[in-house]
């Protein structure tokens, strides 16, 4: 992805070297599943689906501040947002792709909101962190992968899980790095226009599998909206940009990461969607190129 030219976005935070991701919500809650109802298989299912493309993984778990069902993280009522850290001048190749990314979402997207929804598009800060990060829906660490925090209204990132995301998924590519970030960002756009509050209330009256369902089809959207950023930012793609983001998609699909995480698929515990479901939805927003057609929760087969 062609991004030398393009601007830096001035909603970075750089708390590197900060600190975090040590308190409440990781470590308390890994040690009660570990001696409690989830065994050491389902753990290593949890970390790899939220190690890559997925939410706060402590709402995987139940906890967090987490809907029902797996569903996007909350703000936890008298939790206060941490302080923000410095804005990002950025030192290395990574460091301006991290910085430049997001504000082609806030490009596209200003464009697009405005004739849309009708009302201007308010973009995300995303906070780089190293080693863990505290956030208003809880603590984190690197491991746990990015994640959208609706409390707060940042994307949360480690750099060193681009490296993760190239050596153990087998998805190398700035694009693929572009990608991430813009599928946070699609939950930022859920969150914005009232879709994730209209999800999480449902799965607060659903069954587990009900909730399950329908966070795969939250996930699903994001991949959507991912594509119809990039569909918006077609002139910047190189050729083999879109097949980076659908191997990326295509390595993170629930049923994937199941069979190479335990040997079998269990569809009715899947809270991302299958491969096959990431690439389709993906390619459906690069196609339709509006928020439209990313509609997951109208779709009678996904």
């Amino acid at each position: 992805m062609r991004l030398d030219d393009q601007r830096e976005s001035s909603n970075v935070e750089d708390r590197r070297g900060m600190g975090g991701g040590g308190g409440r919500g990781g470590g308390n809650l890994l040690g009660g599943l570990i001696g409690g109802r989830m065994g050491i298989g389902g753990l290593i299912v949890v970390g790899i689906i939220a190690l890559v493309l997925g939410i706060n993984p402590l709402t995987l778990l139940g906890g967090g501040g987490g809907a029902p069902g797996g569903g996007a993280p909350r703000e936890q009522i008298g939790q206060p947002n941490p302080a923000s850290g410095p804005a990002l001048q950025p030192a290395s190749d990574m460091d301006r792709l991290v910085a430049r990314a997001p504000a082609t979402t806030e490009d596209s997207w200003g464009e697009a909101f405005p004739r849309e929804v009708g009302a201007p598009y308010q973009p995300p800060t995303l906070v780089l962190s190293s080693g863990g990060v505290d956030s208003a829906c809880g603590s984190a660490s690197s491991a746990m992968g990015p994640f959208y925090c609706p409390g707060d209204r940042k994307v949360y990132l480690d750099q060193s899980f681009f490296d993760q995301l190239a050596q153990r998924f087998g998805a190398p590519g700035d694009f693929a790095a572009a990608y991430v970030i813009a599928h946070e960002v699609g939950h930022h756009i859920q969150t914005i226009t009232g879709i994730s509050e209209q999800v999480r209330g449902a799965q607060a009256r659903a069954s587990k599998t009900e909730g399950n369902a329908l966070q795969v089809r939250m996930e699903l959207q994001a991949d959507c909206l991912a594509g119809v950023w990039a569909q918006a930012h077609k002139d910047l793609l190189d050729e083999g940009d879109v097949d980076e983001a659908l191997a990326a998609a295509n390595a993170i699909g629930d049923d994937t990461l199941q069979r190479a995480a335990q040997g079998t698929v269990v569809p009715e515990s899947f809270t991302h969607g299958s491969s096959a479901q990431r690439k389709s939805w993906f390619m459906n927003g690069f196609r339709g190129g509006t928020i439209a057609s990313c509609d997951t929760f109208a779709a009678r087969r996904l």
